[in-house]
This record gives structure tokens, C-alpha cells and sequence, in this order.
């Protein structure tokens, strides 16, 4: 099964992929550790033999071998290649996943083009989403190893019921020398054009739309089939490989540890064990086994795709959306909003509901000693507090973010009352906010007007 790990990355945190290192399945070193293995045991075998076995002379020469190793294994150019490889093989990977044939946007068409609750019209949608899940079964069969152990034969695939006998026949009895997946789009089309001629599908447009979204559908099809016949070039995956197995290969005698004594350039050291050489190993090799897993996807690797599950899925939310569905629509009634002018729905964090809505990076902007020339400066927390009554601003002035404190102030008193979600002002108000992007003040007398009252007088408000 893909390996999913979406929702523990959900949030960047100090260290957040620290947990994703100790996973095994689906993992880098699930894939790498045969190789890393035999690695660190043939570099051994070559150290002990050097250290142990070799006589002054035969050490002598091993050791001017190591340096000549050394000094010229950089001149393999394998990070460049490798990195190329690697590249082209993540495109084409990403290809395939766009390409993989899935039967929504049809199944809605059919859906909705395809009329008839009665028996007929049942079995005319019925069927034609069939052929389109046949078309795919048929191609996923020829490309993806897992399909296959599934379907073996077609006898399987009809006993799955995704064609009848009589169909099996019919795709045996047409000979070609090709893969035949393309069989029950025709079908497709053809039922369709019978399906306009019977007024199961009421005009030429709808029936341009079912042929349109069939074309989309086979494209796919066809697509997966070219990815799987036409590969990266052998030739460059040859290059890819034999540059970095070389290269570990001339790194197996160039990276040994020398004998401090003989004050060779570089080895005034001896550890033993080669880290940095063993982490180029596992950094490089680990790239190219990327690149082996990625290049076809339709595998039965830990992250390759799950075709069989794709399938089952395919065929169940088709039948669905064309059969159970058809016609099968809730009961109209009015929504919960359905008198108000706005939408106060609901927060279940406070931190959410207080934020300010985000009116563009250069709203706020203006430049020094200029007076606003938007009169129309809103904010999405007073919005929610006070949707009528509010008073003509004559002072502007920026705050900091963020709101912290409604208050509503009585015409006839100077008593402060906190506003919330449930409260409203009954009276025209002096309105202060504080902490906010903006701050209200009023100056000498007058009465506030609605926001309906505003339009029609057209005076120079402020809405919050």
C-alpha cells in the first residue's frame, strides 16, 4: 500500500521530520540496504587484505593504486548525470499519475445527458460506464503487475463482471495484432449515438459532450499505454548506472585509510571507517534508487500505485453517480441564511473568527501627509458586530492588528458597553476600536443613519 504520510506534515515544526526517519516501509533504507551491506563488507575485505596480508612492497603498490584512484575518480561526472536522470524519471512519473484514466467528469455527463428512470434508460447508463471501466481495466492489465496477478485472463475479468460473455466473444472474435483497450470505447460511442436516436439523449450538444468527455477518457487510456511502451532511453539509464557503480568501485581502494607513517597527502589519519564515504555512498546510490523506483510506478514497490484499489473505487462511484443517483435529489428547501444579508458562520477557534480579512497587500498603503481616499474601509470583525447603526468617522488613524476591544457608547451617557457575537447597539454610537487596523472617533453632534440610508443620501461614511 502507498506509503502516506501527508498529515504528519501538516504544520513546520522544530525537527518535523525527525519521526519520518525511523519508518521502514516504503523507506530509503528498505531500498538501499542490500547494496549498503555488500559496500561496507567488500570495503573491509579490502582493508584487512592491505593491512593484514600485504607484504612492504605489495603495499607499497596498493597504496600509490589508492592515490591514483583517488585523484582521478572525480573526474566521473556523476552528480550531473544523475541528477538529469533523476529528474526526467520524477516528470515521467508525475505523467503517469496525471494520466491514470478516472471516470468522474464522464460519469457525470452520463449522468445528466442520458435520461429515462425506467428499465432501459437504467441499463443504457449502466453499461456505457461499464465499457469505459472495461477500457480501463483492460490497459491497467497490460502495464501494472498487480492488475495482472488480479486478472490473469479474461476470463477473470468477466467473472469480476465488468463484461458479459457475449462481449468476451466479441473482443476474442476481432482479430489484431495490437492491444485491444480501445474495443468498448467504441462500444461506448456507439451506444451512445443509439442512445441520441432513441431521445435518451435529447439533442446533438449533449450528445457532443458524451463523445468529448469519452475522447478526454481515452486519451488518458492511450496515454498510460505510450508511458509503458516508450521508456527513458536504455542508453542513458545504462550511463547513469555504470557512472555511479564505478565510481563506488574506484572508491572502494581510493578511500582506504593509508598508512599515517609514510606521510601521504591527505592521510595523516587513520579512522577505519570511511563515514564521509559511506554517507556519499548512501546520499548517491540512495538518488539512483529513487530514480529505479520512480521510473515505473505500476509495480508492486511500497509507493507504487495502487492500481487494484483504483479500479475498485472507479467502477463503485461510477455505478453510483449513474444508477442510485440518477434523479435522486434532496428535497429544496431554504437554507439557514436564508433571511440574512450575510453569511456569521461559525468559528470553533476565537483566534480564527477575530482575524481581519485579507484585503490585499497595498490596501492600507498611502503616502505620507495624504488623507485616505477610500471612504470605504472595512473590516471584517466590526462587520460581524455592528451590521446597522454606525456614525460618520472624521478621524483616521492606523493601530496595530489584530482586534481586541469593541465598545458601543451610548448618545445619552458615557457608559461603556462590551459588544459581543449577541449583542447589538440599540442607539447610534461613538464606536473605538482599539488595537485594530483602524480607530473611529466621533466629533459634535448628529445622529447615526443605516447603511441603506447612507446609499440613498449618499453621505461620506465609513462602513466597518
Amino acid at each position: 500500500m502507498t506509503v502516506s504520510y501527508t498529515l504528519e506534515v501538516a504544520d513546520a515544526r522544530f525537527a518535523g521530520f525527525s519521526k519520518l526517519l525511523f519508518r521502514w516501509k516504503g523507506s530509503i533504507y528498505k531500498l538501499l540496504y542490500k547494496e549498503f551491506i555488500v559496500f561496507c563488507l567488500l570495503y573491509s575485505v579490502i582493508s584487512i587484505v592491505y593491512r593484514c596480508s600485504l607484504n612492504e612492497t605489495q603495499q607499497k603498490m596498493f597504496e600509490k593504486t589508492a592515490l591514483y584512484c583517488e585523484q582521478f575518480s572525480n573526474f566521473i561526472p556523476m552528480s550531473f548525470v544523475l541528477g538529469f536522470y533523476v529528474t526526467q524519471a520524477f516528470n515521467r512519473w508525475w505523467g503517469q499519475y496525471t494520466s491514470f484514466p478516472l471516470p468522474d467528469n464522464l460519469m457525470m455527463v452520463v449522468s445528466g445527458n442520458v435520461h429515462g428512470v425506467d428499465e432501459r434508460g437504467r441499463l443504457l447508463r449502466r453499461t456505457l460506464m461499464r465499457y469505459a471501466n472495461l477500457s480501463s481495466v483492460l490497459i491497467l492489465r497490460s502495464i501494472s503487475t498487480r492488475v495482472r496477478r488480479r486478472f490473469p485472463t479474461l476470463d477473470h475479468i468477466t467473472q469480476a463482471g465488468f463484461m458479459t460473455e457475449k462481449e468476451q466473444k466479441h473482443l476474442d472474435h476481432l482479430y489484431s495484432d495490437f492491444n485491444k483497450y480501445w474495443m468498448p470505447l467504441t462500444w461506448f460511442s456507439n451506444l451512445a449515438a443509439q442512445a441520441r436516436e432513441e431521445g435518451r439523449v435529447k439533442d446533438d450538444i449533449a450528445l457532443r459532450l458524451l463523445m468529448d468527455e469519452l475522447n478526454k477518457y481515452r486519451a488518458k487510456c492511450s496515454m498510460l499505454f505510450h508511458y509503458d511502451w516508450i521508456s527513458i532511453p536504455l542508453v542513458y539509464t545504462q550511463v547513469v548506472t555504470v557512472a555511479v557503480y564505478s565510481y563506488f568501485a574506484f572508491c572502494l581502494i581510493g578511500r582506504q585509510f593509508l598508512n599515517p607513517k609514510k606521510e601521504y597527502s591527505g592521510h595523516s589519519l587513520d579512522m577505519y571507517v570511511p563515514v564521509f564515504t559511506l554517507l556519499q555512498f548512501f546520499f548517491y546510490a540512495g538518488w539512483l534508487k529513487v530514480g529505479e523506483l520512480i521510473i515505473n510506478p505500476f509495480g508492486e514497490d511500497d509507493d507504487d500505485f495502487e492500481t487494484n484499489q483504483l479500479i475498485d473505487r472507479n467502477i463503485q462511484v461510477s455505478m453510483l453517480a449513474v444508477d442510485d443517483m440518477h434523479q435522486n435529489l434532496p428535497l429544496l428547501e431554504k437554507d439557514k441564511y436564508w433571511v440574512e444579508k450575510s453569511f456569521p458562520l461559525n468559528y470553533t477557534s476565537a483566534d480564527e473568527a477575530l482575524k481581519p480579512a485579507f484585503m490585499g497587500s497595498t490596501y492600507d498603503m498611502r503616502l505620507i501627509g495624504e488623507e485616505p481616499s477610500d471612504a470605504n474601509i472595512q473590516s471584517s470583525a466590526v462587520s460581524r458586530y455592528l451590521p446597522v447603526n454606525v456614525w460618520p468617522p472624521s478621524t483616521l488613524k492606523r493601530r496595530n492588528r489584530g482586534v481586541k476591544l469593541l465598545c458601543c457608547i451610548g448618545k445619552e451617557s458615557n457608559e461603556e458597553v462590551k459588544v459581543d457575537e449577541e449583542a447589538h447597539c440599540k442607539t447610534p454610537v461613538q464606536i473605538h476600536i482599539l488595537d485594530c487596523d483602524v480607530q473611529f472617533a466621533q466629533e459634535g453632534e448628529g445622529i447615526g443613519q443605516t447603511y441603506a440610508e447612507e446609499q440613498d443620501a449618499k453621505l461620506d461614511t465609513t462602513t466597518a
